[in-house]
Parts: structure tokens; sequence; C-alpha cells
């Protein structure tokens, strides 16, 4: 569990073995990144993160949902399941080879006619979408330094009510380090302008590495 470092690792195990687990073909693609990918597989949301953002998408009824930083597609499957037969997953990323391997899951898993993929800076696709309030979900797990710029470009779409989740919030426990170095700064800013939106409701779970819910008012 990405958590374990700054929550006790008895506690994180705790909660690992008492949260539904992922299926084989999730476990499957954790495998086959872990393999392709080496050192980068970090980039890949825990299984218990995976639970979480499936149950977030069922219970806030989200139809038309989009994610920034698709990777191998674990994160897109967990989406698109909890989607209705009809719903639909804009899926933004930059790399065609780590998303082929989201492709050939995403035929797993069932879930393939639910999720456009759209290639190229996340910036420039959304903001070549419609500026109109049609997003009910998003996932934003991309560059760090991008996220403010994400933020600002899916609140413009996203509808009242709409929820956005955002990955990596608590860098390993390092946010509140103010001497740390990398995308900590970063993301500390993010924190911040997040917390002091007026448009927004918040709050920052310390599941995984961080995920902070955002609900549009």
């Amino acid at each position: 569990m990405k958590a374990a470092n700054f929550i006790d690792a008895s506690v994180a195990a705790y909660t690992i073995t008492h949260t539904t687990r992922p299926d084989d073909v999730l476990l499957g693609l954790a495998e086959e990144t872990a393999r392709a990918t080496g050192g980068d597989a970090i980039m890949q949301i825990s299984p218990e993160q995976g639970t979480l953002l499936t149950m977030l998408v069922q219970i806030s009824g989200a139809r038309r949902a989009m994610e920034v930083g698709t990777f191998t597609g674990y994160s897109s499957i967990c989406i698109a399941r909890g989607l209705p037969e009809d719903g639909e997953l804009i899926a933004c990323d930059l790399s065609d080879e780590w998303t082929s391997v989201a492709r050939r899951y995403w035929e797993k898993a069932g879930v393939s006619d639910r999720i456009e993929l759209r290639l190229g800076p996340a910036a420039e696709t959304l903001r070549a979408m419609p500026r109109k309030e049609f997003v009910d979900f998003a996932f934003i797990d991309a560059d760090k330094v991008g996220y403010p710029v994400y933020y600002e470009e899916i609140m413009a779409r996203l509808v009242p009510g709409g929820l956005i989740c955002v990955d990596n919030t608590l860098q390993s426990g390092a946010i509140i380090d103010l001497d740390a170095g990398g995308s900590v700064p970063a993301m500390r800013r993010f924190n911040d302008l997040v917390a002091s939106d007026e448009r927004v409701t918040t709050i920052l779970l310390p599941v995984a590495d961080g995920l902070t819910l955002i609900r549009k008012r």
C-alpha cells in the first residue's frame, strides 16, 4: 500500500485485507505493468484506490467521466466499471506505448465501448472540448505541475454536484516537509488552491498516496 510510509504498516495492511480485492483482469494488468515498466509501475494506482474510484462513480451516478493520465489503464477500467452501460469515459494521455496496454485490458474487462482515448497534451485536449457543463466525474493523475491547469479546465466543464478526484496529494508524506523538492512544492500549491476555492467542497483522504475529493457546489 502506497500510504504505508505515513500510516502505521500494520494498519495499512489491515485496511487492505478488509477492502474488496481486484479481479483477475486487474491483477493481470498490474503484473504486466510491473514487468513492462519497471520502476514506472509506481504511477499505477493502488488496488484499494481502484476499488474506491469504482464505488465513487457508482454512488455519484456519473454518466460522463474524464481522466487525465491513463498510463496502462488500471484507473480507467475502475472508473468505466462504475459507469452505466451507456456511460462514457474520455481518457487523456500522451503515451501511445503505455495506452496500447490499456486498450488490450479495456477489451478484457469488457469496458472498451465506454472509453474514448485522446492522445496528446492533456491541456490541449481539454481546451478543445466544448466549454459547457457536461462532465459528472473526473480523475486527475498526471504531471503535478499541470494539475492547476487540468483542474480549471475540468471545473469549467463539470456539472454542479460533479466530483473531481486528484491523486498523489500527500506525496508519500513529504507534503508537510517545507524543504522537500521534486513535485512536492507544486503539489503543495495545488492543495492550497483547492482548499481556498469557494466553488467547491473538498476533503483530502490518506488513501494510497493521498486522494483529494472535490465536489463542485
